[in-house]
């Protein structure tokens, strides 16, 4: 009976570490399994933080707004915008022309000539005649310099056909002046005498020239030939604009001199 209960004993010790081997075993497989949870938590974070920097990458490498490059960059001398000959024949008395006031001469400029023929008794012929230039630099918020200069000419026409007292206001276009151009006519009634008045707005490329012109006879002088008068204003707006041109046209010659030739000498060898 003693070696039975002896044998019992031994059979239980024996069997107790295969049951903490047992245990034991599950231990890797759990750990194993927390450890693939926490890999592929880092992966899903990576892969966010890979999308956000291709994003990043995506809106840096977006094209920036353009917009064509104005053609003109200078304005010539408006008191020589006009050839003397034209002059002495639109103003014949005026003596000099008056420059405006501009801040920025490279964007506007203007020259103005005033002629008061006096006949005496026999009234006298009045002329004023002022010529505006104004040019527009392209901007990527507000446009080309060309379509900014359209936008300045058509306002310029709306303003001569709304002023205060014009009569009898015709509108037209002429050929011969840049781009596109238009003259408005009307007569305006003062004390002095009626006087007829010609606006010539025309457009080269991003250049807009604003001619105006008016006369008047005074005391009693009879009251100028209106056709005359637009003829004198479209020659005058046609000048301007070759003006315009030319002073471009210059500085463009003067660059292309300016600039370094290329050698076509071939190296020559170094004597050995």
């Amino acid at each position: 009976m003693q070696r039975r209960v002896q044998r019992d004993q031994r059979d239980r010790q024996a069997k107790r570490p295969s049951r903490v081997l047992a245990g034991a075993a599950v231990l890797p497989v759990i750990v194993f399994a927390a450890g693939c949870s926490s890999d592929s938590g880092s992966d899903e974070g990576k892969s966010k933080t890979g999308d956000s920097a291709s994003a990043s990458a995506s809106a840096t490498a977006s094209p920036s707004p353009t917009v064509r490059a104005a053609a003109y960059g200078k304005l010539p001398e408006p008191c020589d915008a006009l050839a003397k000959k034209t002059l002495k024949e639109l103003v014949p008395k005026a003596k000099s022309g008056k420059e405006g006031s501009s801040s920025d001469t490279a964007t506007r400029g203007s020259c103005s000539w005033d002629s008061l023929d006096d006949n005496g008794v026999k009234g006298s012929q009045f002329r004023w005649l002022n010529v505006s230039l104004l040019r527009f630099e392209s901007d990527t918020a507000r446009g080309a310099g060309d379509d900014l200069a359209h936008d300045y000419l058509v306002k310029q026409l709306k303003d001569a056909q709304a002023a205060d007292g014009a009569k009898s206001v015709q509108v037209d276009p002429f050929a011969g002046a840049g781009d596109e151009a238009q003259i408005v006519q009307y007569q305006l009634k003062k004390k002095e005498g009626t006087f007829k008045q010609q606006t010539a707005v025309a457009r080269v490329e991003n250049v807009v020239v604003t001619i105006d012109y008016n006369g008047a006879g005074l005391a009693g002088d009879a009251s100028p030939d209106a056709k005359g008068l637009v003829t004198d204003a479209k020659r005058a707006a046609k000048e301007a604009v070759a003006a315009v041109s030319a002073a471009n046209d210059a500085t463009a010659s003067a660059s292309t001199s300016a600039a370094p030739s290329k050698s076509t000498a071939s190296p020559s060898k170094t004597k050995s």
